[in-house]
């Protein structure tokens, strides 16, 4: 089980690599050659065993490397040492690579039962494995895909297949290059030009008609409110009220911009309604539960004439509490209210048993919030005005919960997220590029409304505009329209091109334990 020196380096090299590609590095196209020499060494010397440390090294040594910022609110927050924190990110990072290590074992099983040729199964066994990912850990961070999110020419194949689709092209790049070094002949080379010719149709045909959509009339205004609150536990209740201030006066100016925009443009923009979004929020709102800030903001909405979609802590049955997205209509009255539905473990809930020692003790640390159940959209007006799909923070991270709101009819998603808890780290563009293909493969507008940053505009095809700077304070305004109503083809299907992967993988390694055959070509 032990891989050898060469096997050892060929894994950090692939890990390397493919962390480079990704923010804040940012160097994209490395990850379409990340991972050649990992799977180099599997080709060349199709040892199962060794070959699923090997990948469970790189995958570690990613994870580890991609996901530093994990221990920046444990060092400022919870004031553990930093040699712990960082002793206590391995096994995360570690779970993570276990599904790197599977596909090489897997790919390292076909190898020595096919041969090379069984290298084309690889992209279609390594989308199984982070769809399993996903399914079994509940985490499908930084998945290979990911590093293309700011190439929106290179992602349109999420429409159909998800960020599995262009993970799956990403690993039909490296596949096709390894291929051509391990027979190092013409058929080889022609082998793998034909495979680098069907990524190129693939990302050519999925690329068509990337033109603006026909506008549609603005039915709404948004306006962003990115506020730069710094997360401090140890606030006095006047300096939360500052904080309130804060919110409050960076909404009047940019409703005071948007009506001398509109009226410069005579466009008549104050007409449309208009619905304000604070960012998930590091204070703690609580409309059901504070009396004074409830007659705040009714007070507020009805002399600006606005809507006012906010974060708020809100009571749910049994006293728990909801992380809740609430919306406030001009009469000053709750008009919708959206629970988040996946809490985030060891943020907002402890999963584990009650009966576990220590158990409840952790929870009053890290909160213990009650899980939502509805996809509940949320107006954005009166009647004809569009409706959004609104999520919290990570939600971004789950495809299943914005396809889902827009099966129910969203018009726009809105995403509510406040990523200061990790300083000014790659998260905040990592994050960032799960919202990206949460758009695309909704095809839906996502507006990004951020605590610290990046807040942004990103349309249907995934294209960034209006994106601000990090840890300062920024307001932005966005127009939004109902949609057409359509429905792309991962809206419909879901995960039918990652379950098709899963399928064939499973189908190949059956036949490993087939009649011996080899296949050449």
């Amino acid at each position: 089980m032990v891989p050898t020196l060469a096997e050892a380096f060929c894994a950090a090299s692939s890990a390397l690599l493919l962390l480079f590609a990704f923010p804040d590095f940012d160097l994209w196209p490395l990850a379409w050659v990340a991972l050649v020499p990992l799977l180099h060494r599997i080709a060349l010397k199709p040892r199962p065993a060794a070959s699923f440390v090997s990948g469970w090294l790189a995958g570690t040594v990613f994870f580890y490397a991609s996901c530093h910022w994990l221990t920046y609110p444990m060092i400022r927050y919870a004031g553990i040492p930093a040699p712990l924190a960082y002793a206590l990110l391995l096994p995360a990072a570690a779970a993570g690579g276990i599904f790197i290590g599977l596909f090489a074992l897997g790919l390292a099983r076909l190898c020595g039962r096919f041969g090379a040729a069984a290298l084309f199964l690889a992209p279609a066994l390594w989308v199984a494995c982070e769809w399993a990912r996903l399914g079994v850990i509940g985490q499908l961070w930084n998945a290979v895909g990911y590093s293309q999110a700011f190439r929106p020419a290179l992602i349109q194949v999420a429409r159909f297949g998800g960020v599995y689709a262009v993970s799956f092209l990403v690993l039909s790049v490296n596949v096709a290059i390894v291929y051509a070094l391990v027979k190092r002949n013409a058929r080889g080379a022609l082998v793998s030009l034909a495979a680098l010719a069907f990524v190129a149709l693939a990302l050519f045909a999925a690329g068509q008609n990337m033109a603006p959509r026909d506008g549609r009339a603005a039915t709404a205004f948004v306006v962003a409110v990115q506020p730069n609150v710094i997360p401090d536990f140890n606030r006095s209740e006047a300096e939360y009220d500052v904080l309130r201030r804060r919110h409050f006066e960076l909404t009047d100016a940019a409703l005071k911009e948007l009506d001398e925009r509109a009226a410069r443009e005579n466009v008549g923009g104050v007409a449309l309604p208009r619905v304000v979004v604070w960012p998930e929020s590091p204070m703690n709102f609580s409309l059901g539960r504070d009396r004074r800030f409830r007659e705040e903001v009714a007070r507020f909405v009805g002399e600006r004439r606005v809507s006012l979609l906010f974060n708020s802590l809100e009571p749910a049955a049994g006293g728990g509490g909801y992380n809740a997205a609430v919306l406030v209509n001009e009469k000053g009255l709750l008009a919708a209210q959206y629970d988040k539905i996946r809490l985030m473990p060891f943020g907002e809930y402890v999963p584990l048993p009650r009966w576990v020692p220590g158990a409840d003790l952790l929870g009053g640390v890290v909160g213990d919030f009650t899980p939502g159940a509805r996809y509940t959209l949320i107006p954005l007006g009166g009647e004809g005005a569009p409706r959004a799909g609104t999520f919290i923070c990570l939600e971004s991270a789950y495809p299943y919960i914005t396809r889902r709101l827009t099966q129910e009819g969203a018009d726009v998603l809105v995403e509510m997220t406040n990523d200061a808890y990790q300083g000014d780290t790659s998260i905040l563009r990592q994050h960032l590029s799960n919202a990206v293909f949460r758009a695309v493969e909704t095809g839906r507008p996502l507006l990004r409304v951020t605590n610290t940053g990046v807040s942004a505009h990103i349309d249907e095809r995934g294209r960034l505009s209006d994106e601000t700077g990090r840890f300062v304070e920024a307001v932005r305004a966005w127009r939004v329209s109902r949609s057409s109503g359509g429905m792309t083809f991962y809206v419909e299907y879901g995960d039918a091109f990652a379950a098709a992967c899963a399928l064939v993988s499973l189908a190949a390694l059956a036949a490993t334990w087939g009649r011996k055959q080899r296949f050449q070509f």
